[in-house]
């Protein structure tokens, strides 16, 4: 359940996506790594590298961080090991090791079992060679901040990046990505209040067909979402449109300009104008 404070609230959706040149670069809220995991999978070229990876479930006597590569020695996830050598310590967006893994490892890498609150990771070709892969930390190291990185790394289909494990920062040469992210996000968000509602740990909450979140990015690039009325029988997801992208601190719009209504019995979704009486759903496969 992605919540926040110690009341345990569902924090806000949040999503914006700016396309530039077929990347298409994605901020969004609120989502762990591993739930987004397949959806990387399934675009991802045939090998994942961990190029950067911090967290608190995995510490050694003198409360230091376990080596990447030590970590997915723990979870039994093979993986080659690239090390960087000291330089990469402290630049953003690396460590100094680069794990190597199979496109379909990561799911059983973010398996739920720990918490990365600082995670980067891009596709890479099976089999890339120690040469390559220096080469692209050195592309990554040396990147500005706000520089998009796969305009300079040739054949990379996604880079992600999560800060705080709940913050998403995503690049993708995949035009149907992003929808399925804010998709995903609308799921999640439903799944936390039908949880905190119910007090069960584990819910199969169905994500909106692709036409909800095409419509969203249609009228607008830049969202931000709160809960509206959530029964046994619905949830209700109150959705503004940005100017621009969401940042920590940005109030929810005194109106919001749409409402998505989860059918929980029936599995669908719904998309209507904030306030209207009668939400209408879109035909499957529009």
């Amino acid at each position: 359940m992605n919540s926040v404070g110690v009341e345990r609230r569902p924090f806000p959706l949040s999503f914006g996506v700016l396309e530039v040149e077929g990347v298409w670069r994605v901020s969004a809220g609120a989502a762990r790594a591993g739930e987004l995991a397949d959806l990387l999978v399934a675009v991802a070229d045939g090998a994942v590298a961990v190029l950067s990876l911090e967290t608190n479930s995995y510490l050694d006597e003198d409360w230091q961080q376990l080596r990447p590569g030590l970590i997915a020695a723990d979870l039994g996830v093979p993986c080659t090991v690239r090390p960087l050598g000291a330089w990469a310590s402290g630049t953003h967006g690396l460590a100094e090791e680069i794990l190597v893994m199979d496109r379909g490892l990561l799911p059983r890498f973010l398996d739920g079992s720990w918490s990365p609150y600082e995670l980067a990771l891009i596709d890479v070709p099976a089999g890339m060679s120690a040469e390559r892969l220096d080469e692209l930390a050195l592309v990554v190291g040396t990147a500005d901040f706000d520089e998009p990185l796969l305009s300079r790394l040739e054949g990379s289909r996604i880079w992600f990046s999560g800060h705080d494990d709940c913050y998403v920062s995503l690049e993708t040469r995949d035009a149907a990505l992003p929808g399925a992210v804010l998709a995903r996000l609308l799921a999640l968000l439903a799944g936390s209040a039908l949880a905190g509602l119910t007090g069960s740990p584990s819910l199969c909450v169905p994500e909106p067909g692709p036409w909800l979140p095409a419509r969203l990015i249609a009228s607008a690039p830049h969202w931000i979402g709160a809960l509206g009325e959530v029964t046994g029988d619905l949830v209700a997801i109150e959705l503004a449109a940005l100017p621009a992208p969401w940042r920590l601190g940005v109030a929810f719009p005194p109106r919001a300009d749409l409402t998505a209504t989860l059918d929980v019995r029936g599995g669908t979704w719904r998309i209507a104008a904030a306030g209207s009486a009668a939400p209408s759903a879109v035909p499957p496969g529009s």
